[in-house]
């Protein structure tokens, strides 16, 4: 059909069109079969689980290694009977609101969580139980006072079942299992000088009893206004503490006492006097002694420590030191959280396996962990060992995932790996050109790899680790309906970044029924955290909803992002507003020079949290060629966020980077078009950043729309938000009036989110666009 166009030559949109862009994707997830997400190992090493997508219906599927035996994990509509009886809230059977779990070892039982809860369910009855909470006295606050004083009546025993050590008045006690003996092992304790039980570890041997002692440094709080609660009418005023750049913090030096004589041994500070943060302690199994993991403030030292227990002897076992940041983000898939540098220790620490980038890029290190001397690099080259998946000791070999080895493809893409300790016998486990995601068994026996590509839906394919043959393919996806429907994956394209030598990758999403003889107005999605790389190189059985209304939507990983060398890294370090954006623009310009029908004229930008402070950046510093832009609940100046992020990529002490950087304090470059969205109880990114700098683009006499969402956390996810982001770039690109959805001829756009859910209106949608 002939449709109207605009003086520019797009398609004036109709309602049909934003029904069909904003439903799309859940018309998508119906047409795609059997296809597998990540998958994880049950305890007992001998099975292995996973979701698979069938037409939008989540499946979990298990998988006996051994015998090959493959079948539905449970019953899913029982289960989510089970679960609504007990939760009293509603769950679907093909949505269970978990998304691993693990089965007893009879098969009759299984454990997940949800929220905050751990549950287990009968297979038998299917019946679910709630579980006892963690006994665990308090989580670990390495930044202000304890919250509460710690119950004298929680106690952690010795391994030996003989004493029991407790928190009372600030103070450590020791008591005797039997009640016999109860003595204080410290005097010194305040609220100014504290004890922690969840901080105690007991030597193997029951000798030794190590933990941290705390100096409280300033408790900030960050105060909220719950504007529309739905229990009450009036506002509701919350507070939470929420550590920031240049805070005093609280100082904690770990504590050593011999049982036998009730003394404290004297542990000295001269190689940890100014921590950031101390890891948790851990004792060698033979008890000569416990290392801990010590991270300066500034972020540019990183050491593992190791005290003596017989005589408190404090030395340096490895040293990791840079002129910019030390990234001391783990490479375990278990450990994706705990901020610690992969350590793997072998033969109860008489070896240690060490990550580091100090020649360039991420790789592996062989210590003699009694000297601290080197042995050998394990990995070198130019790439970046990403994951460690298991370590032999016997065999002295280590399976790692890797990016960036093979020169014809795409440098993110992950492979799998083998290599010895002392770095030969290099073998690589992955040949198919894609990313892969591999996990294996807890004993090491088995192993599983996802391979995709954003062209290629997933495979899933079980492997034997010892010669790594192939013993079963477990799922391959069917997607002939989806392409059928007319989706398209992203295209892959890379262009030279601002040094001239390094290649800058993105995907580019098209639009829907995509015409290369017209020219499409682009707008890019951006997150430019160094944390990671965020540009996708797996499949995904979706699309942008900007380019179902005529918009080519770009990502790209520019420099300052993670995961390539560390010169491509660095370029964040005190440098956050450069998000990348010179390489960013280099790309763009060669893709428009590539492509005839990509227009970046007028372009437009988009992103939330980090990526909402790139957006604002982008216009403000780059506004010769950003002209349009969304930032949803992005951290405008880093002063105002949260302590560990920025500290870890602006610096520490405060500097006047920090200012460089903050868009409230240029606030007055504003040229473009800004929409702030920002959520009025976000607890990752005070919310104060996106209303200093309204306040501040006022001041300036800066015209910019902004919305503001009560109830809502970080993120502000939601229909509204997405329509009014949509509209945005509609009246401000294409120059279009968008409907007047008040307007009581138009359906409640609320809906149309559901209306991919049949499909039947939507395919209607498609078919007149054609």
């Amino acid at each position: 059909m002939n449709r109207r166009k605009d003086t520019l030559g797009h398609e004036i949109l109709q309602v049909a069109d934003y029904e069909r862009a904003l439903s799309i994707n859940g018309y998508y997830a119906q047409l795609s079969v059997n296809v597998a997400g990540v998958p994880f190992w049950m305890s007992d090493g001998e099975a292995f689980a996973y979701c698979r997508m069938v037409r939008g219906r989540r499946q979990f599927i298990l998988v006996n290694a051994v015998t090959r035996a493959k079948q539905l994990a449970f019953d899913h509509d029982k289960l989510a009977a089970a679960l609504t009886r007990a939760t009293q809230r509603h769950c679907d059977g093909d949505n269970l609101p978990f998304r691993r779990f693990d089965l007893a070892s009879d098969g009759r039982e299984i454990s997940f969580q949800i929220d905050s809860t751990r549950w287990s369910c009968d297979l038998v009855s299917y019946t679910c139980l709630a579980q006892n909470p963690s006994s665990k006295v308090h989580e670990e606050n390495p930044y202000g006072s304890p919250p509460v004083e710690n119950d004298p009546k929680e106690k952690a025993s010795s391994p030996d079942g003989k004493w029991l050590a407790y928190i009372n008045r600030h103070n450590l006690f020791l008591c005797s299992k039997d009640g016999s003996q109860d003595m204080p092992l410290t005097w010194d304790g305040s609220e100014s000088n504290y004890y922690w039980l969840s901080t105690l570890s007991w030597s193997p041997n029951s000798r030794y009893l190590a933990g941290y002692r705390f100096r409280p440094g300033y408790e900030r709080k960050i105060h909220f206004v719950e504007s529309s609660p739905t229990d009450q009418l009036h506002p509701r005023r919350r507070t939470m503490t929420y550590p920031k750049p240049g805070d005093v913090l609280t100082v904690s030096h770990p504590v050593l006492f011999e049982i036998g004589s009730r003394r404290e041994i004297q542990l000295d500070n001269n190689l940890f006097r100014n921590p950031y943060e101390l890891s948790p302690i851990e004792w060698w199994e033979d008890s000569r002694g416990f290392t801990f993991e010590y991270n300066q403030r500034g972020h540019q030292l990183y050491r593992l420590l190791e005290v003596v227990a017989a005589t408190g002897e404090v030395r340096s076992l490895i040293d990791e030191c840079s002129k910019t940041f030390v990234d001391y983000q783990p490479l375990n898939m278990d450990q994706e959280c705990t901020g610690k540098i992969f350590q793997y220790n072998v033969a109860d620490g008489k070896e240690i396996i060490w990550a580091s980038e100090r020649d360039g890029h991420e790789h592996l290190y062989l210590f003699d962990g009694r000297t601290g001397e080197l042995k050998n690099q394990i990995t070198k080259g130019k790439w970046v060992v990403r994951t460690v998946y298991f370590v032999d000791p016997v065999t002295r070999q280590i399976w790692f995932g890797a990016s960036g080895m093979n020169a014809s493809e795409d440098p993110y893409f992950i492979h799998g790996y083998r290599i010895d300790f002392d770095g030969t016998g290099l073998t690589a486990l992955t040949p198919r050109a894609a990313n892969h995601h591999i996990e294996f068994s807890p004993d090491g026996r088995y192993y599983v790899d996802v391979c995709s590509r954003i062209d290629l839906p997933p495979s899933l394919v079980l492997y034997r680790t010892t010669d790594n043959s192939e013993l079963m393919q477990v799922e391959s996806a069917d997607i002939s309906e989806l392409v059928a429907a007319g989706w398209t994956p992203p295209l892959s394209f890379h262009a030279k970044g601002r040094d001239g030598e390094a290649d800058i990758w993105g995907v580019i999403h098209l639009p829907i029924n995509f015409d290369q003889t017209k020219r499409y107005p682009v707008v890019e999605r951006i997150y430019a955290g160094p944390h990671g790389s965020f540009v996708p190189k797996s499949f995904s059985a979706s699309a942008e909803p900007l380019a179902q209304l005529g918009f080519v939507v770009v990502q790209i990983d520019g420099m300052g992002t993670n995961n390539r060398s560390r010169a491509f890294h660095d370029v964040a370090w005190k440098n956050l507003k450069d998000g990348g954006l010179p390489d960013r623009i280099l790309w763009h310009k060669a893709a428009s020079a590539n492509y005839p029908w990509y227009d970046i004229s007028n372009l437009g930008i988009f992103g939330a949290s980090a990526g909402g402070q790139n957006a604002v950046s982008a216009l403000l510093f780059h506004s010769e060629f950003y002209k349009v832009g969304v930032a949803n609940c992005g951290c405008y100046d880093n002063r105002m966020d949260k302590i560990w992020w920025n500290e870890q990529w602006m610096g520490w002490p405060v500097g006047i980077e920090y200012s460089q950087s903050s868009s409230v304090d240029n606030a007055h470059r504003l040229q473009g078009k800004l929409l702030l969205i920002v959520g009025e109880l976000d607890e990752n990114v005070d919310p104060s950043s996106t209303f200093q700098l309204a306040d501040r683009l006022i001041d300036a006499g800066k015209f910019f729309d902004m919305l503001v969402v009560p109830n809502a956390n970080h993120g502000v996810p939601g229909n509204y938000c997405e329509l009014k982001l949509v509209d945005f770039f509609v009246r401000n690109i294409f120059w279009q009036t968008p409907p007047n959805w008040n307007a009581d001829s138009i359906e409640p756009l609320s809906r149309c989110w559901m209306r991919g859910r049949d499909g039947q209106k939507l395919i209607s949608s498609i078919e007149s666009h054609k």
